[in-house]
């Protein structure tokens, strides 16, 4: 299948970049600078606290130890993904796909700015259930795991194109 540009698909998905990393970067700021002076654990559900938490590492903390003090191999990494997300937002298939797309890019963008300006990133959403809890994390991971469950399902639900000459199957 062809793609072509699609400035509207572009425009919808910075759109949904602008406003994931401007949300993203306005919460943490509100945690991590008033919210959490001092740092404690608020109680808000019996299920979700909020708390102050730095990742230096990937997804769930993994290789912090690695990377720890090393901000700008995780800055470079991300920011690779982010251009290609954006050339991909570019050539989106629809609306759907570069709304998760922008989702992506936008959460990634979050996390990339925190880690520029802070060294890690900042996580504050502790859902747990009895004592076990959920690595911390934040509105851009949040972003990033909704654009990617957008594009997979609707990788799922789009139109196959139609092929010349063939019949469908039971015909």
């Amino acid at each position: 299948m062809s793609r072509r540009f699609s400035p509207s698909n572009l425009f919808l998905g910075s759109l949904f970049v602008l406003a994931v990393f401007s949300f993203d970067q306005f919460t943490k700021t509100i945690i991590a600078d008033i919210v959490m002076q001092p740092p404690r654990v608020i109680v808000i559900t019996g299920f979700l606290n909020v708390i102050l938490s730095y990742n230096e590492g990937v997804s769930f903390g993994l290789f912090s130890d690695i990377l720890r003090g090393r901000p700008e191999i995780l800055v470079a990494t991300s920011s690779v993904i982010v251009a290609g997300l954006l050339g991909w937002m570019a050539i989106a298939a629809d609306r759907v796909e570069a709304a998760g797309l922008g989702l992506l890019a936008g959460g990634a963008s979050g996390n990339i700015f925190d880690r520029m300006q802070r060294g890690k990133v900042t996580d504050f959403i502790d859902f747990h259930l009895a004592e076990w809890h959920w690595p911390a994390f934040n509105l851009a991971d949040a972003a990033i795991v909704i654009g990617a469950i957008i594009l997979v399902g609707s990788s799922f639900v789009r139109p196959r194109p139609a092929v010349i000459g063939k019949s469908p199957p039971g015909r």
